[in-house]
């Protein structure tokens, strides 16, 4: 990817890299994220001219020294926002709290120009990394972003001002008293409010979501009021991003969930109206979360196997409406019945795919995948007559309970096959990923 300079004192010039190099990092100092910069993304790396003006408020009082803070903004078609954004963060951060901003940004329209242009006014780092390829939606930008961070805390805000700048510094300085490597905004303790949620459809779906997710990850989730808020700072050292598998927007409960911190404190946050622009939330969004949902529930082996069998048993409704339809035509039941059956095996591959193993898809292909499923799923059927026979005649066994036996074996036997031989990588590409990895990286 080509990197674009877009003003004198780009961080890729030579003569100022080198300037840099010999100050301390903090706000001349940060490292040029275009140094690091990750396969598929496009770079604008900006920083300020000599001799900008450096706007503050005064210093809170009681706010501990960090080590510095790099503001993570995940965009998507935010230009009329960024310039605002920036003023109030240069407006925010007290001086001596060392600060750059990362956009990482997905847009369709100028939004990276105008970060560009607002970028020259201010008196810290400002990064701009455009994906080509918006994977994970937008926790999966807030992803690159902590990988991109130079800083001792990464604080993580929407574009759209409706979380205000102006809590970044207590985020930091509340983490750095409380010793805590995670704390979270909240709407939902003393002094918090979700005021800038619009009508009753979004604070209805807010609530909901907040108690579904509670409720589904109780210990995961203690003493987190607010799994659902976008807004939260996280000392760099208590993640590990390239163990996150985020999809669509909810990056903390993707965080706390994979790679919780031990120490979690909170700050109450009014949520804010929209400054310009329209609200990203859609059904479609909706549905990304539910599906991230289920993903992290099904991440230990136990949970995969029962939310396996409950897919599993909703395949009985396509393969009994398809026996009906083909006796029907007049076919015997014999070769309806295997067909029929073929009908329940696309169903509960189609489930499986999108459900259970949606991370795992990339290790075969397509093809490779469903030939492997529907070889497992019909090969119960085979087995299960023998096995019926074998508890029968050699345990001594009523058919009833050798059946049920049977039904049991053969789906755990699935179970173990479809996850070892269908979704889990072979040897051989195992090999080769390894081999390639040092090459990505480099």
């Amino acid at each position: 990817m080509s990197q674009e300079s877009m003003v004198p004192g780009e961080l890729g010039d030579p003569a100022v890299r080198g300037a840099a190099a010999r100050e301390p990092k903090g706000r001349a100092g940060v490292e040029s994220v275009s140094a690091r910069r990750p396969e598929g993304l496009s770079t604008v790396a900006v920083s300020t001219p000599a001799g900008a003006p450096r706007r503050r408020t005064a210093e809170k009082e009681g706010l501990a020294e960090p080590g510095a803070v790099t503001i993570v903004v995940p965009t998507f078609n935010e230009s009329a926002n960024v310039r605002e954004l920036l003023h109030r963060i240069t407006e925010s951060v007290p001086t001596r709290l060392p600060c750059e901003v990362v956009f990482v940004d997905d847009s369709t329209d100028d939004t990276p120009q105008v970060i560009s242009e607002a970028a020259q006014d201010c008196p810290f780092p400002v990064t701009v990394l455009h994906r080509e390829e918006p994977v994970g939606g937008l926790g999966g930008a807030v992803v690159e972003g902590i990988k991109a961070a130079t800083s001792d805390w990464i604080v993580v805000m929407d574009g759209d001002l409706q979380h205000p700048p102006s809590l970044v510094p207590e985020l930091v300085g509340t983490g750095e008293r409380a010793n805590a490597g995670l704390v979270v905004a909240s709407r939902y303790i003393k002094g918090g409010s979700r005021e800038g949620l619009a009508g009753g459809y979004r604070i209805a779906v807010s609530r909901g979501a907040t108690w579904l997710t509670k409720t589904l990850f109780p210990r995961r989730l203690r003493g987190i009021s607010d799994p659902m808020s976008g807004f939260f700072a996280i000392r760099r050292s208590a993640v590990t991003a390239e163990a996150l598998k985020p999809l669509g927007y909810k990056i903390l409960l993707e965080l706390a969930v994979r790679s919780r911190p031990r120490q979690v404190t909170e700050v109450p946050f009014v949520f804010q109206d929209r400054f310009a622009g329209e609200s990203k939330s859609t059904a479609q969004e909706g549905f990304r979360f539910l599906r991230h949902l289920l993903g992290l529930r099904t991440a230990s082996p136990v949970a995969r196997m029962v939310v396996f069998g409950l897919i599993g048993a909703t395949g009985f409704i396509p393969n009994l409406v398809g026996l009906w339809a083909l006796t029907k035509t007049g076919l015997h039941y014999v070769p309806a019945e295997i067909l029929a059956n073929q009908l329940g095996v696309a169903w509960n591959f189609y489930l499986i795919e999108h459900l259970l193993f949606r991370d795992r898809r990339r290790h075969r292909n397509w093809w490779d995948r469903a030939g492997r499923f529907a070889l497992l799923a019909n090969a119960d059927l085979v087995l299960r007559i023998p096995l019926i026979a074998l508890f029968i005649h050699k345990f001594g066994m009523g058919a009833l309970s050798a059946t049920a036996l049977a039904l049991i074996t053969t789906f755990v036997l699935r179970f173990v096959g479809t996850e070892a031989l269908v979704y889990l990588p072979s040897r051989k590409g195992s090999r080769k990923e390894s081999r390639t990895a040092p090459r990505r990286a480099a």
